[in-house]
C-alpha cells in the first residue's frame, strides 16, 4: 500500500487537493471530510491502482488566525484532560482516607457523590495499586461497611 501526504488549501467555496510527491495529481472537494477519498481516487488514476491500494493523509493549510486558535482550543483541552485526571486521582484518596472510619454511604454523603461512586474510586484505586505491583485486576463485588 502507498501513503502519500496530501495537502489541501481553500480555493472559494472549493477544497483544493494537492499531492506534492506525485506532481500533476490534483483534485478537489467541497467538504473537507470527503477529501481522503477524492485524493485517493485521483492519485489511483494517476498510478493506475485501485483507490484502495492508496493511503492519504490529509493536511488543511490553514490562515495564521485559525492555526492559533486551534492550538489555543488543543491547550485548552489538554489542560481540562489533567485537571479531569487531578480531580480523580483527589476523590480516590479522599474516598480511601474517608472510608477507613465511615460506611461508603457516609463517605459519599460527606463527598457529595452517591455510595456507588465511592465503591468505583475503591475500587480504581486499588486495582491501579493492583496493576502497578504486578498483580491482576480482581473482579467481584466489595463488601460495604
Amino acid at each position: 500500500m502507498s501513503a502519500y501526504r496530501v495537502t489541501a488549501r481553500r480555493a472559494g467555496d472549493w477544497w483544493a487537493l494537492d499531492v506534492p510527491d506525485l506532481p500533476g495529481v490534483f483534485s478537489q472537494t467541497k467538504r473537507l471530510d470527503r477529501a481522503d477519498e477524492a485524493a485517493r481516487e485521483a492519485i489511483a488514476a494517476m498510478l493506475d491502482v485501485e483507490p484502495e491500494e492508496v493511503e492519504v493523509t490529509v493536511e488543511p493549510e490553514l490562515p495564521e488566525e485559525a492555526r492559533r486558535v486551534l492550538a489555543q482550543a488543543e491547550d485548552a483541552r489538554r489542560a481540562a484532560r489533567e485537571a479531569a485526571d487531578a480531580e480523580r486521582e483527589a476523590m480516590r484518596r479522599a474516598a480511601a482516607v474517608l472510608t477507613r472510619d465511615l460506611s461508603q454511604r457516609d463517605a459519599g454523603r460527606v463527598m457529595g457523590v452517591s455510595f456507588q461512586r465511592v465503591s468505583q474510586l475503591l475500587g480504581s484505586a486499588s486495582a491501579a495499586h493492583r496493576t502497578s505491583q504486578g498483580e491482576k485486576p480482581r473482579t467481584g463485588r466489595r463488601v460495604q461497611r
